[in-house]
């Protein structure tokens, strides 16, 4: 025969024969390269074609917040708040305040993906008066945070923190939305003009702008905080908001060309529309938009024992960050480590992570 019978490759069907040509012609034309001089300019050139591509529009709705209930919790209140996140959404989000006089500093906490769509809020910061969804976030806090809620022991660290839902999670979702609706919901956001993670990405800027704003809140001292997809969306909304002035990224940071390996998380479709802007690797790889938020301070860890992010290419993408804050003259700005563990945050590296945003807001 002188044709292809088949161009698919890789067990699930979803990558062509010849994927592997197609990832060597990925250009990255905006990227770090060790022949950049002028790093202000070159982040302000990625800046622009990054927010091009990533935000859709801007929003500036008063945001009109009403306090709907709180829960007295020893060194702080926790309220849950209804606010205008944009002109179309108006959403139920947790608020902890600690007790005393402020400012604070401040988190806005990013729940994961997890295929999980009845908690995204409570992902993070531990609900009240809702039983159902509190047994859901126990299981979940325990497999994935060692019974912790990693926003409930900030506040106890003496933080303002703030947990949403992305669009399909929690108060956001409905009974019997899945992965398969996922891909549903971004296609037919794609015909309505906009990506799913544009729509995210513009609603985390909004969500940290809304924290930022708070009178008990030091706006020098903001931080966002994530875990998984939460990750992906502390880095990039590090690199995309000047409200934020930190990240801690945990277990979501490597470089696409390594993500696109056969059986990859990344390649499986459904999940993956919520960390997908169209045609940004024409521009810019991962550690790159990520390194757009240089020389602001950020923590990244990932596990050795991951298998969504394969080590090489975890250490790779390490690698180009450190060189982004080693230009700015800010590598003590910086921390990577791939700890021994999975795709967990455990109360071990909670500790460790939150004592370093301890260490760079002065507290």
């Amino acid at each position: 025969m002188d044709y292809q019978t088949q161009a698919l490759d890789s067990p699930e069907k979803t990558l062509p024969l010849f994927y592997e040509s197609l990832r060597a012609k990925m250009p990255f034309a905006l990227g770090w390269n060790s022949s950049i001089n002028d790093p202000a300019a070159w982040k302000k050139t990625g800046l622009e074609k990054a927010k091009e591509i990533m935000i859709p529009w801007s929003d500036t709705t008063p945001f009109n917040m009403k306090v709907i209930g709180q829960k007295d919790r020893g060194g702080y209140v926790a309220k849950k708040v209804v606010f205008s996140l944009t002109a179309e959404s108006r959403v139920l989000a947790f608020l902890l305040v600690p007790k005393g006089k402020g400012p604070y500093p401040a988190a806005l906490m990013l729940h994961d993906h997890g295929s999980k769509f009845d908690i995204g809020k409570e992902k993070m910061v531990e609900t009240w008066n809702d039983d159902a969804r509190l047994s859901s976030s126990t299981a979940w806090s325990q497999k994935h945070f060692e019974g912790t809620f990693p926003g409930d022991e900030l506040a106890k660290r003496g933080y303002v923190v703030l947990s949403c839902d992305a669009l399909g999670w929690g108060d956001r979702s409905v009974r019997g939305y899945n992965t398969n609706s996922q891909q549903a919901l971004a296609s037919n956001l794609f015909n309505l003009g906009v990506s799913y993670a544009g729509l995210i990405a513009m609603e985390d800027c909004r969500a940290a702008e809304f924290l930022a704003g708070f009178p008990e809140v030091d706006k020098k001292r903001v931080a966002a905080v994530g875990f998984s997809m939460g990750g992906f969306r502390t880095w990039q909304l590090a690199a995309l908001s000047g409200h934020i002035t930190a990240g801690i990224v945990e277990n979501w940071m490597a470089t696409m060309q390594g993500l696109i390996v056969p059986q990859n998380n990344q390649l499986k479709g459904n999940s993956a529309f919520t960390m997908l802007h169209p045609f940004i690797a024409k521009y810019l790889d991962y550690p790159d938009v990520a390194g757009l938020a240089a020389p602001k301070p950020m923590l990244f860890y990932a596990g050795e024992k991951d298998t969504l992010f394969p080590v090489p290419s975890v250490k790779e993408a390490f690698a180009k960050l450190a060189q982004i804050w080693k230009a700015y003259n800010a590598s003590n700005k910086l921390e990577t480590k791939i700890w021994k563990y999975g795709h967990v945050f455990y109360k071990e590296q909670q500790d460790a992570a939150f004592s370093w945003l301890d260490k760079q807001f002065g507290k």
